[in-house]
């Protein structure tokens, strides 16, 4: 979805069917909701704002590992797992 405006609203419509969703989530580079779809299956709704370019140039995307605040505590044991390319 292009911002959390559109993202809030289709909570809005969501909610409205009765159905249970979480509130707007920060994800660093996006801002997401969840939701289960009456069968069980788990729904992830997302923006595409902010973007990963916030916290490196876009010609260096890709460039280095970047993390979201809630895993940079875990980086050595990450970066550990990740293969060499």
């Amino acid at each position: 979805m292009k911002n959390d405006t559109i993202l809030m609203d289709y909570r809005e419509k969501i909610a409205a069917k009765g159905i249970g969703i979480t509130p707007k989530i920060n994800r660093d580079y996006f801002f997401s909701l969840y939701f289960r779809e009456p069968g069980g299956v788990l729904f992830e709704l997302a923006t595409d704002n902010p973007g990963f370019a916030v916290d490196e140039p876009a010609d260096q995307l890709g460039t280095s590992l970047k993390l979201p605040k809630q895993y940079e505590a875990a980086r050595a044991k990450i970066e550990l797992a990740l293969p060499k390319i």
